[in-house]
C-alpha cells in the first residue's frame, strides 16, 4: 500500500476535521498570477461546504470576482508524526444577497466568537452593520486532498 493511501482521511474524517477547525488558509489568484494567501475564520453549510465572508473591496474578493478558483487548507500538528490536514481546491460561488451574507456572518461568529453558539445582541448588531460591506463565498470543491500522519503509528 502506498504511503499516500495510508494517510488519506476518509470523507467522514475530513468532515469531522473541518467541523473541529477554526482558521483556514485561503489562496486566491492575484492579477499578476501570484498566490494571495490569507487566514480566515469559516463556517460550514448544511451540506458541509466551507462558507466565508469578506469585505467586498478586499483583494481576495477582487481576485475571486476576476477568477473564482481558490484553494483552502486547514492543518495541524506539532511534529511530523502528528501532521494532519485537508486541502480543498475549488471554485468560489459569490453570495451577494444581503440576508444570505448576514446569515454567513452569523454562522461564522456563532462558530468562532460566541459562548456556546449563542450570539449577543451586540454581536448581532456588529454583524448586521458589517454585512452590507461584505460578500459571502461558498467553496464548491473540485479536488480534496487529506493527510493524517498519525495513521502511520510512528512508522515514517
Amino acid at each position: 500500500m502506498k504511503r499516500r493511501d495510508q494517510i488519506r482521511m476518509t470523507e467522514r474524517e475530513v468532515a469531522d476535521y473541518l467541523r473541529a477547525g477554526r482558521t483556514l488558509a485561503i489562496a486566491t489568484i492575484s492579477p499578476d498570477g501570484a498566490p494571495h494567501v490569507v487566514a480566515m475564520w469559516y463556517a460550514l453549510t448544511d451540506a458541509g461546504q466551507i462558507a466565508l465572508w469578506m469585505y467586498t473591496k478586499s483583494q481576495k474578493a477582487l481576485n475571486l470576482r476576476r477568477d473564482p478558483r481558490l484553494t483552502c487548507m486547514l492543518e495541524s500538528g506539532a511534529t511530523y508524526g502528528e501532521l494532519r490536514g485537508v486541502q480543498i481546491r475549488g471554485r468560489a460561488r459569490l453570495v451577494e444577497d444581503a440576508d444570505a451574507v448576514c446569515a454567513i456572518g452569523e454562522a461564522i461568529y456563532r462558530r468562532n466568537d460566541s459562548a456556546n453558539g449563542a450570539l449577543t445582541p451586540e454581536q448581532l448588531a456588529i454583524i448586521a452593520a458589517q454585512a452590507p460591506k461584505r460578500i459571502g463565498v461558498i467553496v464548491e470543491p473540485t479536488a480534496i486532498a487529506s493527510w493524517d500522519h498519525r495513521k502511520l503509528g510512528g512508522a515514517y
